[in-house]
């Protein structure tokens, strides 16, 4: 019964919580309010301005080596195991992967800003 009651006062909450964010917005609006970019860009120009790939370059960068530093966490606990010798030779692997990936984009001039 207690858990009857929470999930219906939850879903009560959460109900009364999504009619109030979609109705006090449209109360009160305005020209930069409705406008269709609230970022400081200017809503009459045009919206296709060309991205320069910079931006992307540096965030895939940054995606792989985030990926690889992920994997090597659990290396503290790993190294509790049995089978020392292939942990080891594994992570060792993933440790000179991350390293010749960085040598690769710095060579390549990728993680320099300016061009």
């Amino acid at each position: 019964m207690n858990l009857m009651l929470t999930l219906l006062i939850d879903g009560l909450i959460a109900s009364l919580l999504v009619l109030i964010a979609f109705w006090m917005p449209q109360m009160n609006t305005y020209a930069e309010k409705s406008s269709p970019y609230e970022c400081g860009f200017d809503p009459m120009g045009s919206a296709r301005i060309p991205f320069s790939m910079k931006f992307f370059l540096v965030a895939i960068t940054f995606l792989l080596f985030d990926l690889e530093i992920a994997l090597l966490l659990p290396l503290p606990w790993a190294s509790q195991t049995n089978n020392l010798k292939s942990m080891l030779m594994m992570s060792l692997m993933l440790i000179s992967l991350l390293a010749i990936s960085l040598a690769y984009e710095w060579s390549h001039k990728g993680l320099e800003w300016a061009e």
